[in-house]
This record gives C-alpha cells, sequence and structure tokens, in this order.
C-alpha cells in the first residue's frame, strides 16, 4: 500500500471567506491624486496650445495630436 502525499489537500471543506474591508481614509489620498493627474493629463490633450497654452511652440500639440482627435477635441 502506497502512502499519500501530505503536500496534496483533501477535498475542500466549506471554510468561509470573510471580505476585506478597504479604509476609506487610506484611500482617499490616492483617489485625489489620481484624480489630479487625470486633470492635468486631460489639459495637456485637451486646452495646451489653445488659448490657456503653458509652453511656447507647438511641441506639446505635436506629442498629444493623435489623443486630441480619440477624445473629441478639435485642433484644427
Amino acid at each position: 500500500m502506497s502512502q499519500l502525499n501530505p503536500t496534496v489537500s483533501g477535498p475542500m471543506t466549506g471554510t468561509a471567506v470573510t471580505p476585506v474591508a478597504i479604509p476609506v481614509r487610506e484611500l482617499a489620498p490616492w483617489a485625489l491624486f489620481a484624480a489630479l493627474l487625470a486633470v492635468v493629463v486631460t489639459y495637456f490633450v485637451g486646452a495646451e496650445q489653445g488659448a490657456f497654452s503653458l509652453f511656447a511652440g507647438s511641441d506639446v500639440h505635436e506629442w498629444v495630436h493623435d489623443g486630441r482627435h480619440l477624445l473629441g477635441f478639435p485642433c484644427h
């Protein structure tokens, strides 16, 4: 008679899995950072090189040109 391998588990025993609570106070700063980053990216894609441009020249416009069209911003 052969011995069973001790590393192999048997049938599932029906143990319950408890959900992990995500504390909102720890998540809030990261959510705020992500929202601020999204606003900055949207500004550079949508408004830079327009009436409110921060940088002279058309370098930023050329880098985000296809993104402007993809998101529906008119540029020419």
